[in-house]
């Protein structure tokens, strides 16, 4: 099974498109440098709220990367933009990922 992080929060409208020209880089610094990482969605559910759902390889990677925060330029940013997180949930996988 996988680990899954589900992120809501809300970013200002104004802000989408900056948030969405970051995410590349925080991508790369995620594949770069966080064991454990697997992939990335992000869905946007109205005009300034967001979710985040990523997928990690167990608990343990996805506590690591929580405890560094944004300790990476790319991720930085990214998380510069967030106005505001409404939730952060922890969830396991019954199936692959990747399908």
């Amino acid at each position: 099974m996988t680990t899954v992080e589900i992120t809501r929060f809300r970013v200002p409208a104004e802000r989408a498109e900056a948030l969405l020209a970051a995410r590349p880089a925080m991508l790369r610094d995620f594949e770069a440098d966080r064991a454990g990482f697997l992939e990335a969605r992000l869905v946007r559910l109205s005009a300034d709220e967001w979710l985040d759902i990523v997928f990690w390889g167990s608990s343990e990677d996805f506590a690591e990367s929580r405890r560094r925060g944004a300790d990476r330029s790319g991720i930085q940013t990214f998380f510069s933009l967030i106005e505001s997180v409404i939730s952060v949930e922890e969830g396991t996988t019954t199936e692959a990922t990747g399908a």
